[in-house]
């Protein structure tokens, strides 16, 4: 794919190219940041010193006429691009329509065809139902729920350097305490947490470390207590730890032999992000319930539990919903926003950028040992940062690289249980030169930390 040049975003187009015409943050920018200090708790953090006035194809756009390399993607939701065309069309034409009724309260046809879309598009060759919500984490709960409904049992089984959200219930699934559950307990009991597969640290293979896990399951918890186990197929926030082979069909193929529902967390890794639709399609698994958000709807809140129909319809009447979970301007987005993965070549986009990235990071990594590893799937690739002596994590490093990346234009996120860990989730509507110059930028804040 060449150079994409230009994109529309519902006004003038958007030239893809990064230029900097003030410090970060520039002026118009610190004075809105400074409103923000303000008017918004401390709590509600910000990774990059820009307000952001538009976005599209590859670039964010500030309040000063900035343009930045976009590698984050809002944390993996934009996929298809900001402001989409299709997408902006039509949220456009939903809002004129109607904006909420309550589908609880009267039902439409978008929440009908949006359940339909992922009940056809998620893995397994089985019947199907999907519930929609607004967040992630909100998924991620009332997969719990429903799980632990059809089950009749309590216990839950999350895994090391997870993440699953910040509510009560995921925060307890969520592995690293800060920032994301220090001081916010107590948490909702019932919660276990199970050694992972981490090829780089562990050194297992996926059939030694899946023993490992079911070992300590059966011991510290009891298959007859276990309502499900939730994993995401590729870790996010975690680091993007890709479990070895085998792993997680070991751990999905247990699951079932105990009455177990496997939850697969895709909330991250769903809708192309990985160069398949869903990374469990990689993994060769079919989970019993799968939760998807973010690259859902392009940005407008929307999530989702898929999953087998005998399990999803566990719960009684009226024990799913929310007062806006499925609202219809979110379905519209996200009918526009399946129907460009599944006909605008994105799946082969996200294989094409996981190639660039592979390559690049890669030859950093043979020039730098700093680098302990480069990992992921396709548009969803990391890069770990270690001390070359002793290979502890370095999160000061990979915290000084990011900033300096920022500063000169161009956005990346750490993540981690170690802080020591820069992941690349482009939008896949970024051109190849953008891409490369982007990777220019990282390889020189590298060099220069």
């Amino acid at each position: 794919m060449t150079l994409i040049d230009t994109v529309p975003t519902g006004g003038p187009a958007l030239a893809q190219q990064r230029r900097l015409v003030t410090p970060l943050p520039g002026p118009r920018s610190a004075e809105i940041l400074a409103r923000k200090a303000e008017a918004v708790p401390v709590g509600v953090a910000h990774t990059v010193p820009i307000a952001a006035v538009a976005a599209g194809g590859g670039v964010v756009v500030d309040a000063d006429g900035n343009s930045l390399i976009d590698l984050g993607s809002g944390i993996a939701v934009t996929s298809v691009g900001n402001a989409h065309p299709k997408v902006a069309a039509a949220v456009a034409a939903q809002a004129a329509q109607f904006t909420h009724t309550c589908f609880m309260i009267s039902p439409y046809e978008s929440y009908i065809e949006v359940a339909e879309a992922l009940n056809r598009l998620t893995p397994g060759e089985f019947a199907k139902k999907t519930a929609l919500f607004n967040s992630g984490a909100e998924a991620v709960e009332n997969a719990i729920k429903i799980a632990r409904k059809h089950t009749g049992r309590q216990a839950v089984v999350a895994f090391e350097h997870g993440y699953h959200g910040r509510t009560n219930l995921t925060m307890a699934l969520t592995a690293k305490a800060m920032p994301y559950k220090s001081g916010f307990g107590p948490f909702a009991p019932e919660v276990y947490r199970a050694p992972l597969s981490y090829p780089f640290r562990d050194g297992l293979s996926g059939a030694d470390a899946a023993a490992r896990a079911i070992t300590q399951i059966e011991k510290q918890v009891g298959a007859e207590n276990l309502a499900a186990v939730v994993i995401e197929p590729i870790q996010g926030e975690g680091g993007f730890i890709v479990p070895a082979d085998g792993f997680l069909p070991a751990v999905a193929e247990w699951c079932r032999a105990n009455g177990v529902v496997f939850i697969a967390d895709e909330v991250q890794t769903g809708f192309a992000r990985t160069g398949t639709m869903f990374a469990s399609e990689q993994f060769g698994i079919e989970p019993d319930l799968i939760t998807t958000a973010k690259g859902i709807a392009a940005g407008l809140p929307l999530a989702a539990v898929t999953g087998r129909a005998e399990i999803m319809d566990a719960a009684h009447a009226g024990g799913l919903g929310g007062t806006y979970g499925g609202n219809p301007i979110a379905c519209a987005a996200a009918l526009a926003t399946i129907d460009v993965f599944e006909n605008d070549g994105l799946i082969e986009r996200a294989q094409q950028i996981g190639t660039i990235l592979r390559q690049r990071l890669d030859t950093l990594r043979a020039a730098d040992p700093r680098i302990g590893e480069v990992r992921g799937r396709g548009a969803m690739t990391a890069i770990e940062f270690v001390d070359p002596a002793t290979n502890a994590p370095d999160a000061a490093l990979a915290g000084t690289v990011a900033r300096t990346c920022i500063q000169n234009g161009v956005i990346v996120l750490t993540c981690g249980t170690y802080g020591n860990v820069i992941r690349f989730l482009p939008p896949l509507s970024i051109g190849d030169e953008l891409l490369g110059e982007g990777l220019d930028v990282l390889s020189e804040a590298l060099a220069a930390s």
